[in-house]
């Protein structure tokens, strides 16, 4: 396993956001909520269009962690909280920075500060983790 130090940053995960993406997302959930889908019900509840899951950031979350991590780790804990919503062209990116190197019982745990971004940097989405990698 290469070496992880605090500071290092996870490769960016980006993904475009719109009506496509959602309902894919919501066909996997069974999540056809018309604030997802119709962009009066997204105006009605206050924002400029549909917009986007709060639980498809969180999966956005899992994968830029599963791709950086591969195989060989698991997450262990994942925490964020939801402060903004993604809507129709934006492009969300993940970030992450490891905070915390430690080795207990043989197992090396990661601590990270992630993030679910738009394209003007914004944080729509702050997180924490800690990652189990196999030493």
């Amino acid at each position: 396993m290469p070496t992880i130090d605090i500071g290092q940053e996870l490769p960016a995960f980006t993904r475009e956001t719109g009506l496509a993406t959602w309902n894919r997302y919501a066909a996997v959930n069974d999540e056809f909520v018309p604030i997802h889908m119709d962009d009066e019900a997204g105006r009605a509840a206050g924002y400029a269009s549909a917009f986007g899951m709060g639980n498809l950031q969180w999966a956005y979350l899992h994968n830029a962690l599963r791709d950086w991590m591969g195989d060989d780790g698991r997450i262990v804990s994942l925490s964020c909280q939801f402060r903004g919503a993604n809507t129709k062209g934006m492009t969300l990116t993940v970030t992450g920075t490891v905070t915390g190197v430690r080795e207990e019982d043989g197992t090396r745990l990661v601590d990270l500060d992630l993030a679910v971004k738009d394209q003007e940097g914004r944080t729509l989405t702050p997180a924490t983790a800690t990652v189990a990698l196999d030493t």
